[in-house]
C-alpha cells in the first residue's frame, strides 16, 4: 500500500513551503482550484490511517517524507516537529506489524531551494543527500527499506519540460539537466543511506510499453524517442552507468564530469521499483496541441501520443491493459539482463469514483494476474504496492480523481471501499506480505 506526503499530510503550518504550495496558489494550475493545505489531514490522523493499513493485512506501507517538513529551507535548520512526526509514524507502523518503506522525494522540493535554482542547480543534489542523512539518522534504526526518488521522469517532464506540474517550468529539452541532477541526487543519497547503515535501497521509476502508431518509419522514430524519455532516460544510467546516446549528446555541454557523475548515479541497488499504469501509443508529431491523459502537449514536441482503443478506461481516461504489465516486465529483463536487480512494483492503481468500485477490483485482479504471468516467465519480482490507500490530492487534477481504496469525503471521514474489502479477503486467504 502506498501514499505520498504532499497528497495526504496537510498541516502546512507545521512545515516549510514547497514548489507545490506555490504552484497550486496560482489560479488555473489545478483543475478544481484546490490545494493540499488540508488534503487528508494525515499528520493529525495518522493513527487512524495506520489502523486501516494494519486491518487491510498488508505487510508493508510505502509513504514519503516531506523534505520541507524536515528541512523547511531545504538545508540547514532541522524542524524537530517534522522529524518527530515521522518518528511517531514509523513507531506506529512497527507496532502494527507493518514494514515502513519511506520515499525521500515525491516531488515536493522545498520552495527555498527552488528559488536558488531547484533541480536545475547541481547543489540541490548535494542538499538532497544531506537531507537523506538527516532522515536516516532519526528513523533508520527501524526502517529496513528505502526509496530515494519517486518518478523522476514525471517531475522532469511534467514539472520542468511542459510546465503542467510544479514548479511549472516550460523548458522542453532544456529540462534535461533536471533529470541529471535528480539522478545525481539519488546516487549521493544512496551513499548517505549506506553510510547510515541502510542495506535495502531502491528507486521508483515510472515505466510503460510504448507502441508505435503504425509501421511507418516516422511513427516508429517518434515512438523510439518517447520510449527513451519515459523508459530509458533514468533506468539506463541507473542500471548500466550510461545514458542513451541521444541524451548523452544533449547533456555533454552541461555536465563537466559526466563519467564521474555516472559512476555515482550507478551505485548498486538492492532492487528496482516500477510504477506502472498504462501503455502509450505514439506517432509522428501532428499540427497543434495534443490532449493526452489530462495534459495538453505543445505542438513543438517531436512525437504525438495517440488514443489506445478497444480497452476499458479508468475515470482518468487511461486504458486498462493488464497484459502491458507483463510485456513491460519481460522487456526490462530482456533489455538489462544481469544488470537488472530484483523488481518491486512500487505503484499500480486506477481512478474510479464510488464506494462500490467493482472496476477497481477488476483492474487490480487483472494486474496481479499479469504480474503472476511475468513471474512464471522467470522475472524476479519481490513485491507489489497498490496506489493508493486514500483518495487524496491528485496533483494538477485536485480532488477530482480518486485512486484510493478508502474513500475520504469533505469531512475527512474514511470509508473503506469494496476494493479494500476485496483486497483484505485476498490477503487473508493468500498473504503476500506487500
Amino acid at each position: 500500500m502506498s501514499t505520498s506526503a504532499h497528497q495526504i499530510e496537510g498541516a502546512v503550518d507545521q512545515r516549510g513551503p514547497s514548489v507545490w504550495d506555490a504552484f497550486t496558489a496560482l489560479p488555473g494550475n489545478v483543475k478544481d482550484g484546490t490545494t493540499a493545505a488540508v488534503a487528508c489531514d494525515h499528520v493529525r490522523r495518522y493513527r487512524e490511517d495506520v489502523a486501516l493499513v494494519r486491518d487491510l493485512g498488508v505487510g508493508a506501507y510505502r509513504f514519503s517524507v516531506s523534505w520541507p517538513r524536515v528541512l523547511p529551507d531545504g538545508a540547514g535548520r532541522v524542524n524537530a516537529r517534522g522529524l518527530d512526526f515521522y518518528d511517531r509514524l514509523v513507531d506506529e507502523l512497527c507496532a502494527a506489524g507493518v514494514r515502513p518503506v519511506p520515499t525521500l522525494f515525491h516531488w515536493d522540493t522545498p520552495l527555498a531551494l527552488e528559488k536558488d535554482g531547484g533541480w536545475l542547480a547541481r547543489a540541490t543534489a548535494e542538499r538532497f543527500a544531506a537531507y537523506a542523512a538527516v532522515v536516516a539518522a532519526r528513523i533508520g534504526d527501524r526502517v529496513p527499506t528505502w526509496i530515494t526518488l519517486n518518478e523522476p521522469a514525471e517531475h522532469t517532464l511534467l514539472g520542468h519540460a511542459l510546465g503542467q506540474h510544479a514548479p511549472g517550468k516550460r523548458l522542453l529539452f532544456d529540462a534535461l539537466p533536471v533529470a541529471h541532477h535528480l539522478l545525481l541526487g539519488h546516487g549521493l543519497a544512496v551513499a548517505a543511506l549506506r553510510a547510515a547503515g541502510a542495506r535495502d535501497i531502491g528507486v521508483a521509476n515510472s515505466h510503460g510499453p510504448t507502441w508505435p502508431a503504425s509501421d511507418a518509419p516516422q511513427d516508429r522514430e517518434a515512438a523510439d524517442l518517447y520510449d527513451v524519455l519515459l523508459n530509458r532516460l533514468f533506468s539506463d544510467p541507473l542500471l548500466t552507468g550510461r545514458y542513451p546516446e541521444l541524451i548523452t549528446e544533449l547533456l555533454c555541454a552541461d555536465v563537466p564530469d559526466l563519467a564521474g557523475d555516472l559512476a555515482v548515479i550507478a551505485a548498486p541497488l538492492d532492487w528496482y521499483g516500477v510504477n506502472f499504469y498504462q501503455p502509450t501509443k505514439v506517432g509522428a508529431p501532428r499540427p497543434g496541441a495534443t490532449e493526452f491523459s489530462g495534459l495538453t502537449l505543445p505542438p513543438e514536441l517531436p512525437f504525438s501520443p495517440r488514443p489506445i482503443t478497444g480497452y476499458p478506461v479508468t475515470d482518468f481516461g487511461w486504458p486498462v491493459v493488464p497484459d502491458a504489465l507483463t510485456e513491460l516486465l519481460l522487456t526490462l529483463r530482456e533489455r538489462y539482463g544481469d544488470a537488472l536487480p530484483p523488481l518491486i512494483i512500487t505503484e499500480n492503481g486506477c481512478s474510479y469514483d464510488g464506494l462500490d468500485d467493482q472496476a477497481r477490483i477488476a483492474y487490480l485482479d487483472g494486474h496481479v494476474r499479469a504480474l503472476h504471468r511475468a513471474l512464471e516467465s522467470g522475472v524476479d519480482v519481490r513485491g507489489y504496492f497498490v496506489w493508493s490507500l486514500l483518495d487524496n490530492f491528485e496533483w494538477a487534477e485536485g480532488y477530482g480523481q480518486r485512486f484510493g481504496l478508502v474513500h475520504v469525503d469533505a469531512t475527512l471521514k474514511r470509508t473503506p471501499k469494496a476494493s479494500y474489502h476485496w483486497l483484505r479477503t485476498q490477503l487473508t486467504s493468500s498473504p503476500s506480505g506487500v
